[in-house]
Order: C-alpha cells, then sequence, then structure tokens
C-alpha cells in the first residue's frame, strides 16, 4: 500500500530570508520567540532560587578574604539595614542566574529572528565571533573576581574607619557584580576590532598607528568606568585592554596577509592628497588584461552635424 508523502513546505527561517514574509507574519514570529525566551528565563529563575544561597557565598570570599574580617576562623556577617534586604538580594541573584541559565535558549531566539536578514558569510562569521565573545568575556569576570579584594583592602585602608569594619550587604554584591560586569563587557573592546578589520572597514597598519591614542583612552575608561576608585583595579583592567589590543592587531595582520591587504594601493598618499584617476575608454572583454602603464588618451570630441537650411520653396 502506498503512502502519499505531503511535501512539506518552507520553513519560517527560509521564508523571512528570502523576504516572502508578511509584516503581521513578522510581528507573529517575534511575539513567539519572545515567549520562548521569557520562558526560558523563567524556568532559569527556579533554579536560580536554589542556587542563590550557592552563589551568594561565593561572592562573600572577596569579603573574607579582607584582613580582619575572620573572627575564630568564620566571616564576619554582613549589615542589614531592612529587614526585607536579604530577601531582596536573594531576589536579584535568582534573576541574574536565571538569565545565565535560561542564556543558550534566549540567546538562541534573538539569533533565529535576526539571521535570516544577514547573508551567508555574515551568519558564519557570527558564529565565529559569538565563540571568542563568550570566553572573552569569562577571563573578564574571573579576573575581576580574582582581583575585587585587592580594591576593597585599598578602599577600606585608605578612608577613615580602617579595615575592621562591617559592609552594607546590597552595596557589597553590587559592587562586585558592577565589576565582574564591568570586566567582563570591556574585555569585548578586541572583538570590536576584528569585526571592523574582517569587514575590511580598516587595516591593520590603520588600527596600530592608533596605539597610543588606544592606550590612553584604555587608561581614561578605566579611570571612569570602573567603580573602584582605587588604583589597582584601574591600572590592571587598563593593561588587559592593552595587551587585548595589541594581541587584536596581530590576529588583524594575519588577516590581512591572507586576504592579500599586505600592499596597500594608496599606501603612500597621505589623507588630504587626492589619488590620481585613470579612465580607459576602450571596453575591455573579458579575460583581457590591461596595461596600466600604457598612456590614456581621450576620445576625440563628437562634433554636432551642420543645420540643414531647407527653404519654403524647395519643399513646395
Amino acid at each position: 500500500m502506498a503512502f502519499a508523502l505531503k511535501k512539506r513546505g518552507p520553513s519560517n527561517f527560509e521564508r523571512a530570508a528570502d523576504g516572502s514574509m508578511t509584516l503581521i507574519e513578522h510581528i507573529r514570529e517575534l511575539r513567539t520567540r519572545l515567549f520562548r525566551a521569557s520562558l526560558a528565563i523563567a524556568v532559569g529563575l527556579i533554579g536560580g532560587f536554589l542556587l542563590a544561597q550557592p552563589a551568594f557565598n561565593l561572592l562573600k570570599q572577596p569579603y573574607c578574604r579582607l584582613p580582619g574580617m575572620i573572627v575564630d576562623g568564620e566571616c564576619q556577617n554582613f549589615l542589614l539595614l531592612a529587614p526585607t534586604d536579604g530577601f531582596v538580594l536573594k531576589l536579584k541573584l535568582a534573576l541574574w542566574i536565571g538569565l545565565i541559565i535560561g542564556a543558550p535558549v534566549w540567546l538562541y531566539q534573538l539569533w533565529a529572528f535576526i539571521a535570516p536578514g544577514l547573508h551567508r558569510n555574515e551568519r558564519k562569521w557570527a558564529y565565529v565571533f559569538v565563540a571568542i565573545a563568550a570566553p572573552l568575556f569569562a577571563a573578564g569576570a574571573v579576573l575581576a573576581y580574582l582581583v575585587v579584594d585587592k580594591g576593597l583592602a585599598f578602599l577600606l585602608e585608605a578612608g577613615v574607619t580602617g579595615t575592621d569594619t562591617q559592609l552594607e550587604v546590597t552595596r557589597y554584591i553590587s559592587f562586585v557584580t558592577s565589576m565582574i560586569l564591568l570586566f567582563g563587557v570591556a574585555f569585548e573592546f578586541p572583538l570590536t576590532l576584528l569585526m571592523l578589520n574582517f569587514t575590511g572597514v580598516v587595516s591593520a597598519r590603520r588600527l596600530l598607528s592608533w596605539w597610543r591614542a588606544v592606550v590612553f583612552v584604555c587608561f581614561a575608561f578605566a579611570a571612569v568606568a570602573t567603580p573602584d576608585p582605587g588604583p589597582f583595579g584601574m591600572t590592571l583592567l587598563a593593561l588587559c585592554l592593552s595587551l587585548l589590543y595589541f594581541v587584536a592587531v596581530g590576529v588583524a595582520f594575519l588577516n590581512d596577509r591572507r586576504k592579500g591587504r599586505g600592499k596597500e594601493v594608496y599606501a603612500g598618499i597621505d589623507d588630504d592628497e587626492v589619488s590620481p584617476l585613470e579612465f580607459d575608454p576602450e571596453p575591455v572583454e573579458a579575460g583581457q588584461r590591461v596595461d596600466a602603464s600604457a598612456p590614456v588618451t581621450a576620445p576625440e570630441p563628437v562634433t554636432a552635424p551642420a543645420p540643414i537650411d531647407r527653404r519654403y520653396d524647395d519643399m513646395t
């Protein structure tokens, strides 16, 4: 007995890529993606409640490493200014953990909605850059977690209360998470430079020529954006960003060599100098080589024919 197989139509991804979806279908697609992303975050929020206490114990370790915080083998407790601070802090930690747990799902939903508008090679490079962005963010977050106690020690020693003091729990957690988020986002800076180079916006030589300004901007950004006003965290972040900048320039040089951009056509021309333009009036057939050193002759001007003098007698 033969069964007739029903032919499947194009998927939503294919229809969005070829432009056959209507505006209402795009809005429905966005609604579906947002619902799935919200559902993943809600499921992650449930797991966040279970992991909130271990996460708090992990974020508490820099505070316990401060001088004078260990009394009788135990870390001193934080200060609570309101009875609801502990519960509100647990909700915040659960939300952060839920976002991390549900990240594979809501990031995929975001990508599935954007990807149909990109070309095939653009989607390929997007996969590569996302695969690099995640380890860079994680490296910045780990570095911030390892040095945040040095910043806290400097701030407490430079203050009038000294290191033997208790901290308010919500402000402490906000300080630590801000440091982690800032270091993680700042470590994406070399990825932005690589995107500009891989898309052909700037060359590696041009990136290298900006090194003085980039190093200055790195130190200025670290001084302004770091919540720790001490010199340790600011200097470490600026040095890491400068190092990542030179690594990105090295990768850009390899990419330019791979694409044959080592010798630029207008490398010896200043920015304010007019580049020479050559015009070849002769048509070039497929496969024919053009001699650039041959002189170019302008075509002869076309003269209009003389006007015809017609008289009324001749027409009659």
